[in-house]
């Protein structure tokens, strides 16, 4: 019986080791055994082709695919030559990993690779995380690598990757892949031009020729196109960093920005940051195109407009808001000063301008309370409501503007339908209405892709589309634009404003409903909002920024419009820096103004500018010579002051760079308010320097 029990005992371990290493064939060596039986013959298999790439519309890779690798090694491939020859050279192959890959050192390389061909493993990896294509070609040039796989045993695997250059720029837009890019794309632009980018799959087999295996390309592949963005990266960057500021500043939920070209309906710029838990604002989802939210006062631009396209209200004509509540239909219905007395009677101008809760809902109940299908019909015919049918898969289908029934009306749904409450509208669809007050009345879809390009070559432009030739009479349209200037220079949009260019729009402030649970359940939630355009008198662009936030302070001017401020000047810097050269008369000399300071920095700027410098010479200095700068007619004079080591200098009229660098190499400690040159210091100068002190910097 023992030793029947100890045949069976054996024959049970064989099993098991016959199903281990079936096992270990089917899933940890399987890429392998399918590249041993494509040497000899296979028939159809699939060539992926690649995948076109996204591009920003001033030239920038948004989005590509590139591929990765893992790299493995089969240690009986080759038999005893190639064994010889890995030991020959394993240290040079081990020193040439550790360059690659400086992580691991060539020590621990050398160990790993020894245990694997003692293993004796045919799929051996040899490096744990993926590597990029020149990693891979450096670790295929090392010797024995650089043989071919049944040789030399070096081999990988490959994985196509979808790779963002700017990182998360722009990313709930262009969309996402999954992992395995053969499953297609997630969202985004990637989504809805996936059967462009993606290509044509190519056929081919494996065929035996004069004792040699070749592969046969019976049907070639066919590479992706390429899709040029309207995207801007510059306007993008721009953006984003003045939306996430703000929010980190006022503790936004969530925020979003959008810039247009107010004539081709172009996206320069689409922003969504939300705070996620760990308080760092990321884009999760594309508030910008889904967010179905009551609009609030930017809302209010609609009434007025609907109300002087029919005839029924001039701009100066005069409406009574009281003490700032007024009782509308057993609701009352207060302006945002009503503790401080209300406006009393004001032209209609005024109740824009101010944005008059009272002065709107009274004018538009008072003229269509008895036919509020009017009402709503006019708010239709300025494209309110039109669909946009955007490029974004999840973009809301279009606004909810109700019509007016027995089941779904009260007396009060007019008086605050007309100041934005009981309707929800997507942002980039309230921008899109603004940008045609901005078209003069003719309102083009939003677009986010220019052409589609095949190796270089144009092969499909995407032309601007209008949605509706004329929202409105030339009339109504002037009208409205006066006073939309108007709300910014003199109303409560001042902070959306620039000194450098006028602007015009429109703020917005609303208590946002959390559901079942209605506008007043535990802290308030609100949506500030500024929408607009600029210049006013030839507008370029269009953009509307909007931040959700919990509790007060909530103010659309001096929040969503300090972000609208930020872009749109930044965004008209970038222009004149662009056409600068146009503007310099040639035979003109343009002696600029320069900051005292670092004498070397500055004499080899003015230099490679070819202004002249005279006084001291501190272009062949390595060191920095601290001194002042002085403006004359054709030259900068350049006067040289000893900094004492053991004496506090004066960093008075100095930029931020120089003042910190010279202070903190004496030792002393910095801290900077403002911004351009410094204006103020907290230690005067000539006192006596204690390294370590912190000394404040105003900048102004």
């Amino acid at each position: 019986m023992l030793r029947y029990t100890f045949v069976i005992l054996m024959m049970v371990l064989a099993g098991i080791a016959i199903i281990v290493k079936a096992g270990v064939i089917m899933f940890a060596e399987r890429n392998y055994w399918k590249d041993v039986a494509d040497r000899f013959v296979k028939e159809n298999v699939a060539i992926r082709p690649n995948r076109g790439n996204i591009i920003s519309s001033d030239g920038q890779l948004m989005a590509s695919s590139l591929p990765e690798y893992r790299i493995y090694m089969d240690f009986k491939a080759g038999g005893a030559i190639k064994d010889s020859l890995l030991m020959l050279h394993l240290d040079s192959i081990c020193d040439g990993l550790h360059q690659i890959f400086p992580d691991k050192s060539a020590r621990e390389f050398k160990s790993h690779i020894l245990k694997g061909r003692k293993q004796g493993s045919r799929n051996y990896l040899l490096y744990p995380k993926r590597i990029s294509y020149i990693q891979y070609k450096e670790a295929k040039s090392l010797p024995v690598f650089n043989m071919s796989k049944f040789r030399g045993g070096f081999h990988e695997q490959t994985f196509n990757q979808r790779k963002k250059p700017f990182g998360s720029l722009a990313m709930r837009t262009l969309g996402d892949m999954y992992a395995d890019l053969e499953q297609g794309a997630k969202n985004g632009l990637e989504l809805h031009y996936d059967s462009i980018l993606k290509g044509r799959e190519g056929i081919t087999h494996r065929q035996k020729v004069r004792n040699q295996y070749l592969n046969i390309v019976d049907i070639p592949p066919v590479d992706g196109c390429d899709i040029i963005t309207t995207i801007d990266v510059g306007m993008q960057d721009i953006a984003e960093k003045a939306l996430i500021d703000e929010l980190k500043e006022i503790n936004g939920t969530v925020g979003v920005a959008i810039l247009m070209e107010v004539k081709t309906g172009e996206i320069k710029a689409i922003v969504n940051m939300t705070k996620c838990n760990d308080g760092v604002y990321r884009e999760i989802r594309n508030n910008a195109v889904s967010d179905m939210m009551e609009p609030g006062s930017t809302f209010k631009t609609a009434s007025i407009m609907v109300a002087l396209e029919d005839g029924k209200i001039t701009p100066d004509q005069i409406v009574e808001t009281g003490h700032g509540v007024y009782t509308m239909h057993g609701r009352p219905m207060r302006d945002h000063n009503w503790t401080r007395g209300g406006y009393g009677a004001i032209d209609v101008t005024k109740v824009l301008m101010v944005s008059s809760n009272i002065g709107v809902s009274r004018l538009i109940d008072e003229n269509y309370h008895d036919h509020p299908e009017k009402f709503v019909e006019g708010l239709y015919k300025l494209g309110l409501s039109t669909p946009l049918e955007l490029d974004i898969p999840g973009a809301a289908k279009k606004p909810n503007i109700r019509m007016p029934n027995k089941d779904n009306w009260s007396k009060t749904a007019l008086a605050w339908m007309s100041i934005g409450y009981e309707t929800q509208v997507p942002p980039i669809n309230t921008l899109t209405f603004y940008n045609a007050i901005a078209n003069d009345g003719v309102m083009v879809k939003p677009k986010f892709v220019k052409s589609i390009v095949k190796d270089g070559e144009v092969v499909e432009e995407v032309p601007t589309k209008v949605l509706n030739p004329s929202i409105a009479s030339p009339k109504t349209i002037d009208q409205i634009q006066t006073i939309l200037e108007k709300v910014v220079s003199e109303g409560l949009g001042k902070r959306a404003g620039s000194k450098q260019f006028s602007v015009s729009g429109k703020t917005g402030t609303a208590q946002v409903s959390q559901g079942r649970d209605g506008y007043k359940s535990g802290v308030m939630h609100y949506l500030v909002s500024f929408c607009g355009y600029f210049p006013s008198e030839a507008p370029k662009y269009s953009c509307i920024v909007a931040i959700q936030k919990r509790g007060l302070p909530a103010s659309g001017g001096q929040m969503a419009g300090k972000v609208f401020s930020e872009i749109a000047e930044r965004v008209y810097a970038k222009h004149l820096a662009q056409d600068l050269k146009e503007a310099k008369d040639s035979t003109a000399i343009l002696i600029p103004d320069v900051k005292r300071g670092n004498l070397t920095d500055a004499q080899y700027i003015l230099e490679e500018i070819d202004i002249e410098t005279q006084g001291v010479d501190a272009s062949s200095s390595k060191r920095p010579i601290w001194g002042t700068t002085t403006h004359q007619a054709e030259h900068i004079a350049l006067e040289q002051k000893d900094i004492q080591e053991k004496r506090v200098p004066s960093v008075i009229g100095m930029g931020a760079k120089d003042a910190v660098y010279l202070l903190e190499s004496l030792g002393l400690k910095v801290k900077i308010t403002g911004i351009g040159k410094v204006r103020n210091q907290s230690i005067p100068a000539g006192n006596t320097l204690q390294k370590g002190r912190t000394i404040q910097l105003r900048l102004n």
